[in-house]
Protein backbone atom coordinates (compact mmCIF):
# COMPACT_ATOMS: atom_id res chain seq x y z
CA UNK A 1 0.00 0.00 0.00
CA UNK A 2 1.37 3.33 -0.98
CA UNK A 3 0.50 6.84 -0.68
CA UNK A 4 -1.77 8.24 -3.93
CA UNK A 5 -1.98 12.46 -4.17
CA UNK A 6 -4.88 13.72 -6.12
CA UNK A 7 -4.32 17.43 -7.28
CA UNK A 8 -7.70 19.43 -7.79
CA UNK A 9 -9.76 16.34 -5.61
CA UNK A 10 -12.49 18.22 -5.30
CA UNK A 11 -13.26 17.75 -9.02
CA UNK A 12 -16.21 15.46 -10.54
CA UNK A 13 -13.51 13.38 -12.39
CA UNK A 14 -11.04 13.72 -10.09
CA UNK A 15 -13.74 11.71 -7.16
CA UNK A 16 -14.78 9.21 -9.21
CA UNK A 17 -10.86 8.25 -9.75
CA UNK A 18 -11.41 8.57 -5.67
CA UNK A 19 -14.00 6.13 -5.59
CA UNK A 20 -12.77 3.61 -7.68
CA UNK A 21 -9.42 3.72 -5.88
CA UNK A 22 -10.88 3.25 -2.51
CA UNK A 23 -12.98 0.56 -3.61
CA UNK A 24 -9.72 -1.64 -4.27
CA UNK A 25 -8.83 -1.13 -1.01
CA UNK A 26 -4.65 -0.76 -2.36
CA UNK A 27 -3.86 2.51 -1.24
CA UNK A 28 -4.14 5.62 0.71
CA UNK A 29 -5.64 8.79 -0.78
CA UNK A 30 -4.06 12.35 -0.31
CA UNK A 31 -6.56 14.96 -1.72
CA UNK A 32 -4.79 17.86 -2.31
CA UNK A 33 -6.68 20.98 -2.33
CA UNK A 34 -6.62 25.17 -2.55
CA UNK A 35 -9.51 24.78 0.11
CA UNK A 36 -10.56 22.34 2.20
CA UNK A 37 -14.47 21.97 2.12
CA UNK A 38 -16.47 22.21 5.44
CA UNK A 39 -17.97 18.72 4.90
CA UNK A 40 -15.50 15.78 3.89
CA UNK A 41 -17.75 13.03 4.51
CA UNK A 42 -14.97 10.04 3.11
CA UNK A 43 -13.30 9.10 6.36
CA UNK A 44 -10.51 6.52 4.13
CA UNK A 45 -9.27 10.43 2.40
CA UNK A 46 -6.98 12.73 4.20
CA UNK A 47 -7.65 16.54 2.84
CA UNK A 48 -4.25 18.58 2.46
CA UNK A 49 -4.46 22.47 1.82
CA UNK A 50 -2.30 23.68 -0.63
CA UNK A 51 -0.67 26.69 -2.46
CA UNK A 52 -0.10 25.45 -6.10
CA UNK A 53 1.59 28.87 -6.80
CA UNK A 54 4.51 27.52 -4.01
CA UNK A 55 6.96 24.95 -4.67
CA UNK A 56 7.93 24.48 -0.96
CA UNK A 57 3.77 23.71 -0.12
CA UNK A 58 3.86 21.21 -2.71
CA UNK A 59 6.73 19.55 -1.72
CA UNK A 60 5.62 19.62 1.38
CA UNK A 61 2.28 17.79 0.60
CA UNK A 62 4.37 15.48 -1.44
CA UNK A 63 6.40 14.32 1.34
CA UNK A 64 6.05 10.26 1.39
CA UNK A 65 3.71 10.45 -1.47
CA UNK A 66 4.30 8.02 -3.73
CA UNK A 67 2.28 8.70 -6.91
CA UNK A 68 0.70 12.31 -7.68
CA UNK A 69 -2.51 12.42 -9.98
CA UNK A 70 -3.46 15.82 -11.56
CA UNK A 71 -6.70 16.74 -11.88
CA UNK A 72 -6.43 20.68 -12.26
CA UNK A 73 -9.05 22.35 -14.36
CA UNK A 74 -8.55 25.87 -14.67
CA UNK A 75 -9.45 28.26 -17.54
CA UNK A 76 -6.48 30.36 -17.97
CA UNK A 77 -3.51 27.90 -19.69
CA UNK A 78 -0.94 29.72 -18.61
CA UNK A 79 -2.21 29.29 -15.40
CA UNK A 80 -2.33 25.44 -15.66
CA UNK A 81 0.89 25.28 -17.60
CA UNK A 82 2.34 27.42 -14.82
CA UNK A 83 1.16 25.15 -11.26
CA UNK A 84 2.08 21.96 -13.68
CA UNK A 85 5.40 22.88 -13.68
CA UNK A 86 5.28 23.64 -10.36
CA UNK A 87 3.85 20.67 -9.44
CA UNK A 88 6.37 18.13 -11.35
CA UNK A 89 9.57 20.05 -9.86
CA UNK A 90 7.95 19.38 -6.50
CA UNK A 91 7.17 16.04 -7.20
CA UNK A 92 10.55 15.20 -8.20
CA UNK A 93 12.07 16.86 -5.50
CA UNK A 94 10.09 15.27 -2.69
CA UNK A 95 11.08 11.92 -4.93
CA UNK A 96 7.68 11.19 -5.84
CA UNK A 97 7.91 7.95 -7.80
CA UNK A 98 5.40 8.56 -10.35
CA UNK A 99 3.04 11.44 -12.50
CA UNK A 100 0.30 11.87 -14.41
CA UNK A 101 -0.67 15.50 -15.51
CA UNK A 102 -4.41 16.72 -16.01
CA UNK A 103 -4.80 15.04 -19.32
CA UNK A 104 -8.24 12.56 -19.12
CA UNK A 105 -9.03 13.64 -22.55
CA UNK A 106 -8.02 14.24 -26.10
CA UNK A 107 -4.64 13.30 -27.52
CA UNK A 108 -4.37 17.20 -28.58
CA UNK A 109 -2.12 16.81 -32.03
CA UNK A 110 -2.92 20.55 -32.63
CA UNK A 111 -3.56 23.67 -31.34
CA UNK A 112 -6.81 22.98 -29.76
CA UNK A 113 -7.67 26.42 -28.24
CA UNK A 114 -8.26 25.32 -24.36
CA UNK A 115 -6.43 21.93 -24.47
CA UNK A 116 -3.21 23.52 -26.47
CA UNK A 117 -1.71 23.67 -22.35
CA UNK A 118 -1.34 20.32 -22.33
CA UNK A 119 1.43 20.38 -25.32
CA UNK A 120 3.31 22.55 -22.81
CA UNK A 121 3.33 20.35 -19.90
CA UNK A 122 3.60 17.40 -22.18
CA UNK A 123 7.06 19.31 -23.52
CA UNK A 124 8.41 20.02 -19.78
CA UNK A 125 7.81 16.16 -18.45
CA UNK A 126 10.26 15.37 -21.76
CA UNK A 127 12.56 18.22 -20.66
CA UNK A 128 13.19 16.99 -17.45
CA UNK A 129 13.91 13.36 -18.35
CA UNK A 130 16.17 14.33 -21.20
CA UNK A 131 19.10 13.32 -19.34
CA UNK A 132 17.72 10.29 -17.82
CA UNK A 133 14.59 9.49 -16.03
CA UNK A 134 13.75 11.19 -13.16
CA UNK A 135 9.76 11.15 -12.84
CA UNK A 136 8.28 8.10 -14.69
CA UNK A 137 4.90 9.42 -15.81
CA UNK A 138 1.57 9.11 -17.90
CA UNK A 139 -0.35 10.78 -20.42
CA UNK A 140 -4.21 9.41 -20.16
CA UNK A 141 -6.07 9.77 -23.05
CA UNK A 142 -8.91 8.01 -22.66
CA UNK A 143 -10.89 9.90 -25.81
CA UNK A 144 -14.11 11.60 -25.42
CA UNK A 145 -16.50 10.57 -22.30
CA UNK A 146 -19.28 8.49 -23.45
CA UNK A 147 -21.11 9.30 -20.73
CA UNK A 148 -21.82 12.99 -22.50
CA UNK A 149 -24.13 10.58 -24.93
CA UNK A 150 -26.16 10.43 -21.97
CA UNK A 151 -27.36 14.03 -21.31
CA UNK A 152 -29.15 14.51 -19.11
CA UNK A 153 -29.50 11.05 -18.09
CA UNK A 154 -26.23 10.32 -15.60
CA UNK A 155 -24.89 6.88 -14.34
CA UNK A 156 -22.39 8.12 -12.43
CA UNK A 157 -22.22 9.39 -8.85
CA UNK A 158 -19.86 12.40 -9.36
CA UNK A 159 -19.29 13.08 -13.20
CA UNK A 160 -21.03 16.58 -14.42
CA UNK A 161 -22.94 15.66 -17.43
CA UNK A 162 -23.39 18.27 -20.39
CA UNK A 163 -24.58 18.55 -23.58
CA UNK A 164 -22.54 17.98 -26.59
CA UNK A 165 -22.33 17.88 -30.18
CA UNK A 166 -24.19 14.57 -31.04
CA UNK A 167 -27.27 15.40 -28.86
CA UNK A 168 -29.52 12.39 -28.25
CA UNK A 169 -31.88 14.13 -26.12
CA UNK A 170 -32.78 16.51 -29.12
CA UNK A 171 -32.05 14.28 -31.25
CA UNK A 172 -30.16 16.56 -33.62
CA UNK A 173 -25.90 16.31 -34.45
CA UNK A 174 -23.09 18.34 -36.35
CA UNK A 175 -21.22 16.98 -38.68
CA UNK A 176 -18.11 17.29 -39.22
CA UNK A 177 -17.00 16.98 -43.18
CA UNK A 178 -18.43 13.51 -44.16
CA UNK A 179 -17.95 12.44 -40.52
CA UNK A 180 -15.58 10.00 -41.53
CA UNK A 181 -13.29 11.04 -38.43
CA UNK A 182 -12.49 8.50 -35.22
CA UNK A 183 -13.10 9.27 -31.97
CA UNK A 184 -11.97 6.72 -29.21
CA UNK A 185 -15.09 7.03 -26.40
CA UNK A 186 -14.65 5.51 -23.03
CA UNK A 187 -16.97 5.69 -20.05
CA UNK A 188 -15.60 8.17 -16.91
CA UNK A 189 -16.45 4.83 -15.04
CA UNK A 190 -13.66 3.03 -17.24
CA UNK A 191 -11.68 5.80 -17.16
CA UNK A 192 -11.67 5.38 -12.89
CA UNK A 193 -11.14 1.62 -13.37
CA UNK A 194 -8.26 1.65 -15.71
CA UNK A 195 -6.34 4.10 -13.35
CA UNK A 196 -6.85 2.35 -10.53
CA UNK A 197 -5.59 -0.91 -12.11
CA UNK A 198 -2.66 1.49 -13.36
CA UNK A 199 -1.14 2.32 -10.01
CA UNK A 200 -0.95 -1.73 -9.37
CA UNK A 201 0.49 -2.11 -12.79
CA UNK A 202 4.38 -3.87 -12.21
CA UNK A 203 5.83 -2.43 -15.11
CA UNK A 204 6.54 0.98 -16.38
CA UNK A 205 3.78 3.21 -17.14
CA UNK A 206 3.69 4.24 -20.64
CA UNK A 207 4.29 7.88 -21.50
CA UNK A 208 1.08 8.34 -23.41
CA UNK A 209 -1.02 5.70 -21.87
CA UNK A 210 -4.08 5.93 -24.50
CA UNK A 211 -7.04 3.51 -24.02
CA UNK A 212 -10.85 3.54 -25.05
CA UNK A 213 -13.74 1.33 -24.15
CA UNK A 214 -15.12 1.74 -28.68
CA UNK A 215 -13.85 3.20 -31.65
CA UNK A 216 -16.51 4.83 -33.73
CA UNK A 217 -16.42 7.38 -36.61
CA UNK A 218 -18.30 10.48 -35.73
CA UNK A 219 -20.83 9.41 -38.81
CA UNK A 220 -21.22 6.25 -37.07
CA UNK A 221 -22.20 7.53 -33.58
CA UNK A 222 -24.78 9.78 -35.20
CA UNK A 223 -25.65 6.71 -37.23
CA UNK A 224 -25.91 4.63 -34.01
CA UNK A 225 -28.18 7.53 -32.57
CA UNK A 226 -30.84 7.36 -34.69
CA UNK A 227 -31.16 3.81 -34.94
CA UNK A 228 -31.96 4.04 -30.95
CA UNK A 229 -33.87 7.71 -31.21
CA UNK A 230 -35.01 7.86 -34.58
CA UNK A 231 -34.03 10.46 -37.21
CA UNK A 232 -31.73 13.22 -36.15
CA UNK A 233 -31.65 16.95 -37.10
CA UNK A 234 -28.17 17.39 -38.83
CA UNK A 235 -26.20 20.18 -39.43
CA UNK A 236 -22.85 19.95 -41.18
CA UNK A 237 -19.95 22.41 -40.87
CA UNK A 238 -16.70 22.33 -43.03
CA UNK A 239 -13.17 21.51 -41.27
CA UNK A 240 -11.92 24.68 -42.74
CA UNK A 241 -14.26 26.73 -40.95
CA UNK A 242 -13.84 25.35 -37.55
CA UNK A 243 -9.79 25.55 -38.40
CA UNK A 244 -10.27 29.24 -38.88
CA UNK A 245 -12.23 29.70 -35.54
CA UNK A 246 -15.91 29.85 -37.27
CA UNK A 247 -19.07 27.43 -36.26
CA UNK A 248 -21.73 27.83 -38.60
CA UNK A 249 -25.10 26.71 -37.32
CA UNK A 250 -28.01 27.36 -35.98
CA UNK A 251 -27.09 25.66 -32.58
CA UNK A 252 -24.41 24.62 -30.31
CA UNK A 253 -24.58 22.85 -26.68
CA UNK A 254 -24.58 24.61 -23.55
CA UNK A 255 -21.32 23.42 -22.04
CA UNK A 256 -21.69 22.96 -18.29
CA UNK A 257 -18.55 22.54 -16.38
CA UNK A 258 -17.50 23.64 -12.50
CA UNK A 259 -14.40 26.15 -14.20
CA UNK A 260 -16.52 27.74 -16.56
CA UNK A 261 -18.32 30.99 -14.63
CA UNK A 262 -21.76 31.63 -15.14
CA UNK A 263 -21.85 34.82 -17.13
CA UNK A 264 -19.50 33.27 -19.86
CA UNK A 265 -21.25 29.88 -20.38
CA UNK A 266 -22.96 31.03 -23.80
CA UNK A 267 -19.33 32.27 -24.98
CA UNK A 268 -17.21 29.42 -23.93
CA UNK A 269 -19.60 26.65 -24.91
CA UNK A 270 -19.88 28.34 -28.44
CA UNK A 271 -15.08 28.30 -28.24
CA UNK A 272 -15.56 24.36 -26.94
CA UNK A 273 -17.55 23.39 -29.61
CA UNK A 274 -15.45 24.10 -31.91
CA UNK A 275 -12.51 23.65 -30.17
CA UNK A 276 -14.02 19.54 -29.88
CA UNK A 277 -14.94 19.54 -33.21
CA UNK A 278 -11.92 20.90 -34.71
CA UNK A 279 -10.20 18.42 -32.86
CA UNK A 280 -12.54 15.23 -34.52
CA UNK A 281 -11.41 16.29 -37.85
CA UNK A 282 -7.58 16.67 -36.69
CA UNK A 283 -7.59 13.41 -34.97
CA UNK A 284 -7.39 14.55 -31.53
CA UNK A 285 -10.12 12.65 -30.29
CA UNK A 286 -8.63 9.60 -31.14
CA UNK A 287 -6.52 7.66 -28.53
CA UNK A 288 -3.91 4.89 -28.76
CA UNK A 289 -4.03 1.49 -27.39
CA UNK A 290 -1.25 1.38 -24.27
CA UNK A 291 -3.53 0.64 -21.55
CA UNK A 292 -5.86 -1.57 -23.72
CA UNK A 293 -2.57 -3.90 -24.27
CA UNK A 294 -1.40 -4.01 -21.15
CA UNK A 295 -4.56 -4.70 -18.94
CA UNK A 296 -6.35 -7.01 -21.61
CA UNK A 297 -8.90 -8.10 -19.27
CA UNK A 298 -10.12 -5.19 -18.12
CA UNK A 299 -14.16 -5.11 -18.86
CA UNK A 300 -14.50 -2.18 -20.84
CA UNK A 301 -18.05 -0.83 -21.53
CA UNK A 302 -19.05 -0.60 -25.59
CA UNK A 303 -20.43 2.53 -26.59
CA UNK A 304 -23.19 0.69 -28.16
CA UNK A 305 -23.95 -0.95 -25.00
CA UNK A 306 -23.92 2.00 -22.88
CA UNK A 307 -26.06 4.23 -24.95
CA UNK A 308 -28.80 1.44 -26.42
CA UNK A 309 -29.20 0.88 -22.31
CA UNK A 310 -29.28 3.90 -21.47
CA UNK A 311 -31.74 5.52 -23.93
CA UNK A 312 -33.80 2.72 -25.42
CA UNK A 313 -37.61 3.52 -24.76
CA UNK A 314 -37.12 7.26 -23.37
CA UNK A 315 -39.24 9.55 -25.02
Amino acid sequence: MVKIAIAGGSGNVAQEVIDRILAKGSHEIVILSRQIPQSTDNGNTKWVQVDYESKASLRQAFSDIDTVLSFLAIPDPSSMIRLQKNMIDAAIEAGVRRFSPSEWGSTVKSDMGIYGFKDEVRRYLAEVNENGKRLEYCLFQPGFFTNYFGHPYSTAKHFSMSATYVDFENRRAILVDDGNYKISLTTVQDLAGVVAEALDYPGQWPTVGGFSGSEITLAELIQLGEEIRGPFQIEKVSSQDLRAGKLKTLWYPVVSHPSIPSDRSDEMSKIITTCFLRGVSEGGWHSSREWNDRLPNYPFTFAKDYLVSLWMGKP
